[in-house]
């Protein structure tokens, strides 16, 4: 692939990005609403950041930035989950 065909940034990376920001600001909802709609953004924004990470590696580091900012949203997510964020708060 040429340099002028080649893409310049990550779709997958900035899918994982918003899926993992969605899930974040979601997590927060009570009665488990937040645990399904939160968590279930959460672990497609994880299966995102390894694909993007994948394909970011394979671009000589394209799109990496989103990717790492997603995955400390899917952190994050977790971590408000496990302390009982969406089904006590």
């Amino acid at each position: 692939m040429s340099y002028a065909t080649e893409r310049r940034s990550n779709p997958t990376a900035w899918a994982a990005f918003w899926t993992g920001l969605a899930g974040l600001l979601l997590m927060p909802i009570p009665l488990f609403i937040g645990l399904i709609l939160g968590g279930g953004l959460s672990l497609v924004a994880a299966v995102l950041v390894v694909i993007a990470l994948l394909k970011g590696l394979a671009r000589r580091g394209k799109g990496i930035g989103p990717v790492v900012f997603a995955a400390i949203f899917v952190l994050l997510t977790w971590g408000g989950i496990s302390i009982g964020g969406g089904t006590l708060w």
